[in-house]
Protein backbone atom coordinates (compact mmCIF):
# COMPACT_ATOMS: atom_id res chain seq x y z
CA UNK A 1 0.00 0.00 0.00
CA UNK A 2 3.21 2.54 0.50
CA UNK A 3 4.36 1.63 -2.28
CA UNK A 4 0.98 2.03 -4.53
CA UNK A 5 0.69 5.56 -2.19
CA UNK A 6 4.50 6.93 -3.22
CA UNK A 7 3.82 6.30 -6.73
CA UNK A 8 0.92 8.08 -6.98
CA UNK A 9 2.44 10.55 -4.97
CA UNK A 10 4.86 10.89 -7.93
CA UNK A 11 2.26 11.15 -10.67
CA UNK A 12 0.65 13.72 -9.26
CA UNK A 13 3.52 15.37 -8.34
CA UNK A 14 4.55 15.61 -12.56
CA UNK A 15 0.97 16.78 -12.98
CA UNK A 16 1.58 19.60 -10.89
CA UNK A 17 5.23 20.14 -12.47
CA UNK A 18 3.35 20.48 -16.05
CA UNK A 19 0.51 21.94 -14.93
CA UNK A 20 2.97 25.10 -13.56
CA UNK A 21 4.89 25.52 -16.33
CA UNK A 22 2.19 26.17 -18.54
CA UNK A 23 0.45 28.17 -16.52
CA UNK A 24 3.27 29.63 -15.72
CA UNK A 25 3.98 30.64 -19.29
CA UNK A 26 0.02 31.34 -20.63
CA UNK A 27 0.06 34.01 -17.26
CA UNK A 28 2.99 35.48 -17.86
CA UNK A 29 2.40 36.72 -21.49
CA UNK A 30 -1.20 37.40 -20.64
CA UNK A 31 0.56 39.91 -18.37
CA UNK A 32 3.30 40.84 -20.73
CA UNK A 33 0.73 41.83 -23.46
CA UNK A 34 -1.35 43.75 -20.46
CA UNK A 35 1.95 45.94 -19.53
CA UNK A 36 2.16 46.67 -23.28
CA UNK A 37 -1.05 47.49 -23.38
CA UNK A 38 -1.42 49.66 -20.59
CA UNK A 39 1.46 52.46 -20.51
CA UNK A 40 0.25 53.91 -17.32
CA UNK A 41 0.52 50.94 -15.49
CA UNK A 42 4.09 50.16 -16.66
CA UNK A 43 5.23 53.89 -15.96
CA UNK A 44 3.52 53.96 -12.11
CA UNK A 45 4.99 52.16 -8.90
CA UNK A 46 3.06 48.71 -8.08
CA UNK A 47 4.12 48.14 -4.50
CA UNK A 48 2.33 44.82 -3.04
CA UNK A 49 -0.50 45.23 -1.19
CA UNK A 50 -3.93 44.16 -0.95
CA UNK A 51 -5.47 46.77 -3.52
CA UNK A 52 -2.62 45.69 -5.81
CA UNK A 53 -3.10 41.77 -5.79
CA UNK A 54 -7.11 42.07 -5.72
CA UNK A 55 -6.66 43.42 -9.48
CA UNK A 56 -6.82 41.08 -12.13
CA UNK A 57 -4.06 38.73 -13.13
CA UNK A 58 -1.84 40.35 -10.26
CA UNK A 59 -2.08 37.28 -8.12
CA UNK A 60 -2.26 34.29 -10.76
CA UNK A 61 1.29 35.77 -12.10
CA UNK A 62 2.99 36.23 -8.58
CA UNK A 63 2.16 32.18 -7.80
CA UNK A 64 3.62 31.44 -10.84
CA UNK A 65 6.79 34.07 -11.17
CA UNK A 66 7.77 34.46 -7.41
CA UNK A 67 5.35 31.94 -5.58
CA UNK A 68 8.05 31.58 -2.31
CA UNK A 69 6.33 34.91 -0.83
CA UNK A 70 8.78 37.14 1.32
CA UNK A 71 6.78 38.53 4.21
CA UNK A 72 9.69 40.50 5.68
CA UNK A 73 10.16 42.95 2.48
CA UNK A 74 8.18 45.85 0.89
CA UNK A 75 8.32 44.59 -2.85
CA UNK A 76 7.53 47.25 -5.88
CA UNK A 77 7.91 46.74 -9.37
CA UNK A 78 8.14 48.92 -12.26
CA UNK A 79 8.05 48.89 -15.99
CA UNK A 80 8.67 47.47 -18.72
CA UNK A 81 10.70 50.67 -19.93
CA UNK A 82 12.89 51.36 -22.77
CA UNK A 83 16.49 52.54 -22.07
CA UNK A 84 19.42 53.62 -24.55
CA UNK A 85 22.31 53.61 -21.99
CA UNK A 86 21.24 54.12 -17.82
CA UNK A 87 18.86 54.51 -15.47
CA UNK A 88 18.89 56.13 -12.36
CA UNK A 89 17.73 55.38 -8.75
CA UNK A 90 16.74 58.06 -6.29
CA UNK A 91 19.08 57.51 -3.43
CA UNK A 92 17.70 59.80 -0.72
CA UNK A 93 14.36 58.02 -0.83
CA UNK A 94 15.12 54.88 -0.78
CA UNK A 95 17.94 55.43 2.22
CA UNK A 96 15.29 57.53 4.38
CA UNK A 97 12.78 54.28 3.41
CA UNK A 98 14.89 51.66 4.57
CA UNK A 99 18.16 50.71 6.35
CA UNK A 100 18.52 47.88 3.30
CA UNK A 101 17.19 47.99 0.24
CA UNK A 102 18.05 45.76 -3.09
CA UNK A 103 16.77 46.97 -6.72
CA UNK A 104 16.85 44.01 -9.23
CA UNK A 105 17.00 44.69 -13.22
CA UNK A 106 15.40 42.38 -15.44
CA UNK A 107 15.44 42.05 -18.75
CA UNK A 108 11.87 42.88 -20.74
CA UNK A 109 9.89 40.31 -21.97
CA UNK A 110 12.09 37.69 -20.65
CA UNK A 111 11.84 38.85 -16.88
CA UNK A 112 15.89 37.31 -16.65
CA UNK A 113 17.95 38.88 -13.84
CA UNK A 114 20.83 41.88 -15.39
CA UNK A 115 22.16 43.08 -12.36
CA UNK A 116 21.49 43.92 -8.52
CA UNK A 117 22.19 46.81 -6.45
CA UNK A 118 22.60 46.59 -2.78
CA UNK A 119 22.06 49.62 -0.50
CA UNK A 120 25.32 48.55 1.63
CA UNK A 121 27.65 48.02 -1.69
CA UNK A 122 27.08 51.59 -3.03
CA UNK A 123 27.99 55.34 -2.28
CA UNK A 124 25.34 56.38 0.16
CA UNK A 125 26.48 59.85 0.17
CA UNK A 126 25.40 60.60 -3.65
CA UNK A 127 21.87 61.78 -4.03
CA UNK A 128 21.62 59.28 -7.35
CA UNK A 129 23.01 55.81 -8.20
CA UNK A 130 23.40 55.12 -12.26
CA UNK A 131 23.37 51.96 -13.88
CA UNK A 132 24.31 51.38 -17.37
CA UNK A 133 22.81 48.78 -19.72
CA UNK A 134 22.48 47.96 -22.76
CA UNK A 135 20.02 49.01 -25.48
CA UNK A 136 16.39 47.68 -24.72
CA UNK A 137 13.91 47.15 -22.49
CA UNK A 138 13.69 46.45 -18.73
CA UNK A 139 11.57 45.86 -15.63
CA UNK A 140 12.91 47.19 -12.25
CA UNK A 141 12.06 45.25 -8.84
CA UNK A 142 13.11 46.44 -5.55
CA UNK A 143 12.54 44.86 -1.70
CA UNK A 144 13.14 47.42 1.32
CA UNK A 145 14.07 46.03 4.40
CA UNK A 146 14.57 47.01 8.13
CA UNK A 147 12.04 49.85 6.52
CA UNK A 148 11.07 52.80 8.15
CA UNK A 149 7.90 54.74 9.56
CA UNK A 150 7.63 56.72 6.35
CA UNK A 151 8.06 54.79 3.36
CA UNK A 152 8.29 56.16 0.18
CA UNK A 153 9.79 54.17 -3.20
CA UNK A 154 12.18 56.07 -5.09
CA UNK A 155 12.03 58.60 -8.58
CA UNK A 156 13.72 56.84 -11.31
CA UNK A 157 15.28 58.47 -14.28
CA UNK A 158 16.18 56.73 -17.74
CA UNK A 159 19.00 58.10 -20.30
CA UNK A 160 18.77 61.43 -17.57
CA UNK A 161 14.93 62.61 -17.83
CA UNK A 162 12.84 61.39 -14.97
CA UNK A 163 11.35 58.71 -15.81
CA UNK A 164 8.78 58.75 -12.17
CA UNK A 165 8.47 60.48 -8.97
CA UNK A 166 8.96 59.37 -5.67
CA UNK A 167 5.94 57.36 -4.08
CA UNK A 168 4.64 57.45 -0.62
CA UNK A 169 2.96 54.22 0.67
CA UNK A 170 1.79 52.96 4.32
CA UNK A 171 3.75 52.04 6.78
CA UNK A 172 1.18 48.42 7.36
CA UNK A 173 1.18 47.99 3.65
CA UNK A 174 2.34 44.11 4.35
CA UNK A 175 -0.72 43.32 6.46
CA UNK A 176 -2.41 41.67 3.32
CA UNK A 177 -0.09 38.60 4.13
CA UNK A 178 -2.46 38.34 7.23
CA UNK A 179 -5.04 36.70 5.02
CA UNK A 180 -3.48 36.01 2.33
CA UNK A 181 -4.14 31.94 3.09
CA UNK A 182 -7.50 32.80 2.00
CA UNK A 183 -6.84 32.94 -1.40
CA UNK A 184 -6.44 29.26 -1.75
CA UNK A 185 -7.98 27.31 -3.52
CA UNK A 186 -7.73 24.19 -6.32
CA UNK A 187 -5.92 26.31 -8.72
CA UNK A 188 -3.21 27.26 -6.45
CA UNK A 189 -2.98 23.92 -5.10
CA UNK A 190 -2.52 21.98 -8.20
CA UNK A 191 0.20 24.52 -9.53
CA UNK A 192 2.24 23.52 -6.19
CA UNK A 193 1.58 20.30 -5.18
CA UNK A 194 5.17 19.49 -6.74
CA UNK A 195 7.12 21.30 -4.31
CA UNK A 196 6.56 19.59 -1.16
CA UNK A 197 7.09 16.86 -3.09
CA UNK A 198 10.70 17.32 -4.90
CA UNK A 199 11.52 18.65 -1.13
CA UNK A 200 10.87 15.44 0.04
CA UNK A 201 13.06 13.60 -3.02
CA UNK A 202 16.08 16.11 -2.63
CA UNK A 203 18.45 13.34 -2.10
CA UNK A 204 17.27 11.91 -5.36
CA UNK A 205 17.28 14.76 -6.98
CA UNK A 206 19.80 17.31 -8.83
CA UNK A 207 20.63 20.11 -5.82
CA UNK A 208 20.22 22.41 -8.74
CA UNK A 209 16.85 21.28 -9.76
CA UNK A 210 15.24 21.36 -6.26
CA UNK A 211 16.85 24.99 -5.73
CA UNK A 212 15.95 26.41 -9.10
CA UNK A 213 12.16 25.38 -8.45
CA UNK A 214 11.94 26.47 -5.05
CA UNK A 215 14.10 29.45 -4.49
CA UNK A 216 13.12 33.13 -5.39
CA UNK A 217 15.90 35.22 -6.99
CA UNK A 218 17.79 36.45 -4.04
CA UNK A 219 20.43 38.97 -3.37
CA UNK A 220 24.29 37.55 -3.57
CA UNK A 221 24.45 38.42 0.15
CA UNK A 222 21.40 36.02 0.81
CA UNK A 223 21.63 32.61 2.71
CA UNK A 224 18.90 30.22 2.29
CA UNK A 225 17.86 27.18 4.11
CA UNK A 226 14.40 25.55 3.37
CA UNK A 227 12.81 22.16 3.48
CA UNK A 228 9.76 20.33 3.61
CA UNK A 229 7.53 20.05 7.06
CA UNK A 230 5.16 17.00 7.48
CA UNK A 231 2.15 17.76 9.15
CA UNK A 232 2.50 17.52 13.29
CA UNK A 233 6.38 17.47 12.77
CA UNK A 234 7.92 20.00 15.21
CA UNK A 235 10.62 22.18 13.40
CA UNK A 236 13.49 23.11 15.55
CA UNK A 237 16.34 25.74 14.59
CA UNK A 238 19.07 26.72 16.37
CA UNK A 239 21.26 29.30 15.45
CA UNK A 240 24.92 30.38 16.20
CA UNK A 241 24.98 33.46 18.60
CA UNK A 242 27.60 35.26 16.19
CA UNK A 243 24.69 34.65 13.44
CA UNK A 244 21.99 36.40 15.73
CA UNK A 245 23.84 40.13 16.42
CA UNK A 246 25.59 40.15 12.72
CA UNK A 247 22.64 39.20 10.45
CA UNK A 248 18.95 39.11 9.94
CA UNK A 249 17.36 35.29 9.69
CA UNK A 250 13.38 35.93 8.74
CA UNK A 251 11.42 32.60 8.65
CA UNK A 252 8.50 31.89 6.77
CA UNK A 253 6.42 28.72 6.92
CA UNK A 254 4.52 28.01 3.56
CA UNK A 255 1.43 25.96 3.08
CA UNK A 256 1.68 23.18 0.10
CA UNK A 257 -0.18 25.88 -2.08
CA UNK A 258 2.33 27.86 -1.41
CA UNK A 259 0.35 30.22 0.69
CA UNK A 260 2.58 31.93 3.51
CA UNK A 261 0.90 30.51 7.16
CA UNK A 262 3.15 32.22 10.09
CA UNK A 263 6.44 33.99 9.64
CA UNK A 264 8.81 35.56 11.88
CA UNK A 265 12.35 37.56 12.60
CA UNK A 266 14.25 34.70 14.69
CA UNK A 267 15.68 37.14 17.41
CA UNK A 268 17.08 33.67 19.69
CA UNK A 269 19.76 31.11 19.69
CA UNK A 270 16.77 28.81 19.39
CA UNK A 271 13.75 28.67 17.39
CA UNK A 272 10.71 25.95 17.80
CA UNK A 273 7.69 25.91 15.27
CA UNK A 274 5.38 23.56 16.79
CA UNK A 275 3.59 21.32 15.18
CA UNK A 276 1.33 22.10 12.19
CA UNK A 277 -1.76 20.47 11.25
CA UNK A 278 -0.95 20.57 7.57
CA UNK A 279 1.46 19.56 5.36
CA UNK A 280 3.90 22.56 3.65
CA UNK A 281 7.87 23.96 3.89
CA UNK A 282 9.85 26.58 5.58
CA UNK A 283 12.30 28.92 4.11
CA UNK A 284 15.10 30.57 6.25
CA UNK A 285 16.15 34.27 3.93
CA UNK A 286 19.47 35.10 6.30
CA UNK A 287 21.08 38.19 5.42
CA UNK A 288 23.47 40.59 6.65
CA UNK A 289 22.29 43.63 8.94
CA UNK A 290 23.21 47.03 7.73
CA UNK A 291 26.09 47.48 10.22
CA UNK A 292 27.69 44.40 9.42
CA UNK A 293 27.56 44.46 5.62
CA UNK A 294 31.34 43.84 5.49
CA UNK A 295 31.11 40.45 7.49
CA UNK A 296 33.46 38.08 6.91
CA UNK A 297 31.35 35.57 8.53
CA UNK A 298 29.61 33.10 5.96
CA UNK A 299 26.47 31.42 6.68
CA UNK A 300 25.70 27.95 6.68
CA UNK A 301 23.53 25.60 7.90
CA UNK A 302 22.74 21.78 8.06
CA UNK A 303 19.66 19.15 8.74
CA UNK A 304 20.93 17.40 12.23
CA UNK A 305 17.67 15.06 12.91
CA UNK A 306 14.80 14.48 11.20
CA UNK A 307 12.34 11.74 11.68
CA UNK A 308 8.23 11.73 12.46
CA UNK A 309 7.98 14.34 15.38
CA UNK A 310 11.04 16.30 15.11
CA UNK A 311 13.53 18.21 12.05
CA UNK A 312 16.30 20.19 13.40
CA UNK A 313 18.29 22.33 11.85
CA UNK A 314 21.52 24.39 12.49
CA UNK A 315 22.69 27.62 11.36
CA UNK A 316 25.98 28.62 11.98
CA UNK A 317 28.86 30.57 10.78
CA UNK A 318 32.41 29.95 9.47
CA UNK A 319 35.05 33.05 8.40
CA UNK A 320 34.99 33.45 4.84
CA UNK A 321 38.13 32.32 2.91
CA UNK A 322 40.34 34.76 2.07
Amino acid sequence: MNKIFFLWEILLALLSFVFYKVMKFIIGNLFTVYLLLNKTKASQWRVLSQKTINAPLVLPVLMTKGPRWNTHAVIGTLGPFAVKETIAIDLVTANQSSRSWIAVVYSFPGYQTITSIESEKIDSEQPWHEIKLPTGKYSLGVRYYNRTEAIAYPAIKVDGKLYVESYSVPNNINDYYNNLIEAKNWFYSSLHYYIFTILKLRNYLPESFVRREYLPVGAPATHFAYNYLESQQTLQIEVEPEIIQQFDVYFTFYDRSSLPLSWCIITDSEYLLPPQNRKGYFLLRVRPKPEYSDTNTKVESQLVEINNTIQHWQVSGVAKPK
